[in-house]
């Protein structure tokens, strides 16, 4: 159903044939009253229109989407727990990374972000980190480095966030149990479509971007964003600055074929930020600002997306599509990472003082076939393909990463980077991988439909020290799959059930250690029902799951030889998450949802100090049981808008034994829009308005804490 329209949006001149239509009916009238001289009374003509960048409001349940499927059935239609995130709704809420843009939007998410991971680790369904919540971009995915992705990041070019929450290992492969993040972007259009933005914020913030895209031919259409930004930071030293480029060419060859080339580039200058040391367990509010890494240290990444993406419909029944890419990533870190308060001297104890680069090529091409026909008389739609790829990856490093140093907490001296080892590179992996899947959806009845899919994988993966001259080669099998059912009450309404396995990693494929290279991939289970709809004409949507998640094959300490890992361990949750958004009135919606889970070890034993320590029942690290999102806005006059969004998060347990707890928090941001103009917009922004001072991520000793209380103007304009 079509959003409901604010009352901010402004009619558009009539098209052409209405012009002529009104013509027509005036014509023939007028021409009578020259002989009369009766009064003319005409018909009211009403033109309605919307603005071109309208934004979809709702949860988006009768759009397709290819998160979810390769079959582009919309949420309605899938037997599993999606949301599609448009990216002019990501905008508006000013919400400018990808971790923002889902934590703050998607039912469950959570962030893990920090520096090493690449400020973009998620959390959901009780499963924590990128070996079990993966992200993509337009389909694609990068393999994992080292607990590292760095691409996307940036929110300016996107075009939706499609975020399918349980296992998708039957559609992605290892290493999505809790669930998947994809990022679309905006791609090439056969109208033209521009955007500018310019904002000034607190803590020297500024920011700039502008989009264009449209044709240049009758079979040629294309699309380039720019986005860039920068910060003097909210800690001391904290310099930020971020370039994305995103370009996509479009050529129709045919009505039938289409081939497009898209690159894709990032680089990012983080916030050379690691954590702020805990004071005899506790946060001390006078440290919220301080800066304990080194004045010399660095953190950049930089990324390269090539895509060329072929599809062809070769008849109403089959399409065929292809996708060839070639993916870079390099990054380096030179910081001093670990901090904790010693109570004897009343100092901060600094150590790891680690210098890292990757550098990351990956190969690959993905080709699938949809057949649509029936199947004894039943509607039947299929796909298969393949997927293959090759990654290469080198980690330098200074291992055994030495040095340490003691500074004053409430005037830390920063002091230069100690590089006792020297960095050099240590190690290099090349990882090739192929896998074959299939999917289908087959509707019984008008109403009823199956919903199946199958996957196997199969990489191999080589690795050289280049220290010791060792080396290894390892191949990996693993089949997952997944089958459910749809049922549709009534048109809107439909209630689903899936049964889904999946396989996760032990450690990053391309970077796995020789300590871990004989233990098989862990595997996962999952079983999932829940009711979907779509009432008042499309003005309001909500959405009901239950599910429970068994991950199996964890590596865990042999309870009678301490210094023996075995693979037995298990992991569990289960939960209740829902959402709603409801259009209350003309110019005012509601957006809400929440999740609440039960996660917890089931077999999971730890050395400690010699000794098998058994953590079942306890909650897995990072992993909070409560979480929620809010978002309203009201249209209060023509031209003004008003929003504000509140995000909890419960308390989370920075270690496996849940001795170290990060408190819950509430996070409330607000803005105000005014539109001088049809196509002009001002925006004053507040970002955790109450300033609450809180941890997204960390150890027992110290917290990566989130941004506090800031405030940013904006203008953009269409064009």
């Amino acid at each position: 159903m079509p959003p409901a329209r604010s009352r901010r949006h402004r009619r558009r001149p009539a098209p052409l044939a209405t012009l002529f239509l009104v013509a027509a009916t005036v014509a023939p009238a007028a021409a009578n009253a020259e002989d009369s001289d009766a009064p003319l009374t005409l018909s009211p003509v009403t033109v309605t229109g919307r603005s071109a960048d309208a934004a979809p409001a709702g949860l988006a349940l009768d759009r397709p989407n290819s998160g979810g499927s390769r079959l582009d059935l919309t949420p309605l239609e899938t037997p599993a727990s999606i949301e599609v995130i448009s990216g002019r709704t990501v905008r508006e809420r000013s919400q400018t990374s990808v971790t923002e843009a889902v934590t703050q939007n998607a039912t469950g998410f959570t962030t893990l972000a920090a520096p090493g991971n690449g400020g973009s680790s998620l959390a959901t369904r009780g499963f924590a980190g990128h070996g079990s919540v993966m992200q993509l971009y337009d389909g694609t995915r990068l393999y994992v480095g080292s607990g590292t992705v760095t691409f996307p990041f940036d929110t300016w070019s996107t075009e939706r966030i499609e975020v399918l929450r349980g296992p998708a290992s039957v559609l992605y492969g290892e290493g999505a149990i809790g669930g998947v993040v994809n990022v679309v972007p905006k791609r090439p259009t056969t109208e033209f479509r521009n955007e500018a933005m310019a904002a000034v914020g607190t803590d020297g913030t500024r920011r700039a971007a502008i989009g264009s895209g449209g044709p240049v031919s009758e079979k040629l259409s294309y699309r380039l964003d720019v986005s860039g930004n920068r910060s003097d930071g909210w800690v001391d030293r904290g310099d930020t600055r971020n370039l994305a480029v995103s370009g996509a060419v479009k050529l129709q060859a045919t009505p039938d074929l289409a081939v497009t080339l898209s690159n894709d580039y990032g680089d990012q200058q983080p916030q050379e930020y690691f954590g702020t040391p805990l004071i005899a367990g506790s946060l001390d509010r006078a440290l919220r600002h301080r800066n304990f890494n080194v004045a010399d240290s660095e953190i950049r990444y930089r990324d390269n997306w090539t895509q060329l993406k072929a599809e062809w419909a070769v008849s109403d029944a089959l399409t065929l599509r292809n996708t060839a890419y070639h993916l870079t990533s390099h990054r380096h870190w030179k910081d001093v990472e670990s901090y904790a308060w010693n109570a004897a001297s009343r100092r901060v104890m600094r150590d790891s003082y680690i210098e890292i680069y990757h550098d990351q090529r990956q190969v690959g091409d993905r080709f699938d076939a949809t057949w649509r026909s029936s199947l004894f008389g039943m509607k039947n739609e299929m796909v298969g393909g393949f997927d293959l790829n090759r990654i290469e990856f080198k980690h330098t490093n200074n291992s055994p990463y030495g040095g340490s140093s003691t500074v004053d907490p409430f005037d830390p001296a920063p002091g230069l980077f100690l590089n006792s080892a020297g960095t050099t590179p240590r190690s290099r992996s090349r990882t090739r991988q192929y896998s074959l899947f299939a999917e289908d959806r087959l509707s019984l009845t008008p109403q009823l439909s199956l919903v199946g899919g199958i996957r196997y994988d199969a990489p191999t993966v080589e690795r050289w020290d280049l220290v010791t001259g060792t080396s290894y080669t390892k191949d990996f099998r693993a089949t997952s799959w997944r089958t459910g059912a749809v049922y549709e009450v009534v048109p809107g309404l439909a209630f689903y059930g899936q049964y889904a396995t999946a396989v996760d990693p032990v450690g990053n494929l391309i970077s796995l250690s020789p300590t871990q290279k004989d233990f098989d991939l862990s595997t996962g289970r999952q079983v999932e029902i829940g009711v979907k709809q779509s009432f008042l004409e499309g003005r309001g949507e909500w959405t009901l799951a239950a599910y429970r998640i068994v991950k199996d094959k964890l590596l865990t300490t042999d309870p009678n030889r301490p210094g023996v890992t075995m693979q037995v361990g298990r992991q569990s949750s289960r939960g209740l998450e829902a959402s709603l958004s409801l259009g209350l009135w003309e110019g005012v919606r509601v957006d809400v949802n929440g999740a609440l889970l039960r996660a917890k070890y089931d077999d999971f034993t730890q050395s400690v100090s010699g000794r098998a320590v058994s953590y079942a029942g306890n909650v897995p690290t990072g992993v909070p049981e409560r979480t929620a999102n809010v978002w309203a806005n009201w249209a209060f006059l023509p031209d003004w808008e008003v929003r504000a969004g509140l995000q909890y998060v419960g308390k989370t347990y920075a270690d496996a034994a849940n001795s170290s707890v990060r408190p819950a928090y509430t996070v409330v941001n607000a803005g105000l829009d005014y539109r001088p103009t049809g196509n002009t917009k001002l925006s004053l922004r507040a970002f955790n308005l109450f300033d609450e001072v809180y941890a997204v991520a960390g150890s027992a000793n110290s917290w990566v804490l989130g941004r506090p209380r800031s405030a940013e103007l904006a203008f953009s304009m269409t064009f």
